[in-house]
């Protein structure tokens, strides 16, 4: 992770004041996933936002992430390119396609699984978000949603939350937004956060994005806290990811898959996650994977 400048991560502007970025990281590649953000770095300063990463497959090495199981926080996964095919532990099963959403809170403990169509790249993000106390331990839910049931404003799909009059049809009961932009060259665009939401980042898959004197591409960027607005100029084609929230009040108690509020939430969480394991749902996630 690369300081900018050396504001320290309290610096608040008022409302009037563009938000400057004050950090940035090109992220850690493993394969075909760039990993942007993780609860033990950047997810330390963002969260409710801990985790995020970039995927790209190559369409002639096909790939299988396999089954893995989360619990006490929620998974957003959107497909910009190709697609996959997905199955988890609640019994859902099904392929998603370009534009398509997929929103697992896994609260009290899920597995699940997937893998590119063949013959195609699947490119996209997958997010991580902390949940709160209230539900870190809920009975996990999952939706999967097509292109058409993500509604635009302007150049953004609003993948969570709400964004000028439009919001997401993914119930969420914390101040979060969450979008998906694409700029054509030279386009201006500035985005409002909620009046609560002290915290910012974006982060940058194609093209070039003028952020102040920054100009920032395949990389992520935190802008410093405060209420002002973000400014950007696209130069060239540019597509990425905006987020902002209200911080999450609680500490990150993290497993290998989890993250929890507390070490007596995240061991209830991963004491059902080994329940779950020899369960005819979770068997059946392993028959697919082969």
């Amino acid at each position: 992770m690369t300081q900018i400048s050396p504001a320290p991560l309290s610096t608040a502007h008022d409302s009037h004041t563009p938000r400057r970025a004050v950090y940035r990281t090109r992220g850690h590649s493993h394969g075909p996933i760039n990993r942007l953000m993780s609860p033990g770095d950047l997810g330390e300063h963002l969260k409710p936002f801990v985790f995020l990463d970039h995927f790209q497959t190559d369409a002639s090495a096909p790939v299988r992430f396999g089954a893995h199981p989360h619990s006490g926080i929620a998974t957003l996964t959107t497909f910009l390119e190709g697609g996959a095919t997905y199955a988890d532990s609640t019994g859902q099963s099904g392929v998603l396609t370009a534009g398509s959403v997929e929103w697992m809170r896994a609260g009290r403990g899920v597995w699940h699984t997937g893998a590119p169509i063949p013959g195609q790249v699947m490119r996209g993000y997958q997010l991580w978000l902390a949940l709160p106390q209230a539900l870190e331990l809920a009975e996990p839910e999952s939706l999967y949603l097509d292109a058409a049931r993500i509604a635009s404003e302007g150049p953004a799909r609003v993948l969570l939350g709400a964004y000028r009059g439009r919001s997401s049809p993914i119930p969420l009961p914390v101040s979060i937004t969450y979008l998906h932009v694409r700029l054509q060259a030279g386009e201006r665009w500035t985005y409002q956060p909620g009046d609560d939401h002290d915290l910012a980042w974006l982060a940058v898959n194609r093209g070039w994005l003028l952020a102040g004197d920054l100009v920032l591409e395949d990389e992520l960027a935190m802008f410093e806290e405060g209420k002002g607005a973000i400014e950007l100029v696209a130069e060239g084609p540019t597509e990425f990811v905006i987020g902002s929230a209200a911080k999450h009040p609680h500490p990150l108690v993290k497993g290998s898959y989890s993250v929890h509020t507390s070490a007596q939430a995240l061991a209830e969480g991963e004491g059902r996650i080994v329940e779950l394991r020899t369960t005819p749902e979770v068997v059946a996630l392993d028959q697919i994977d082969r």
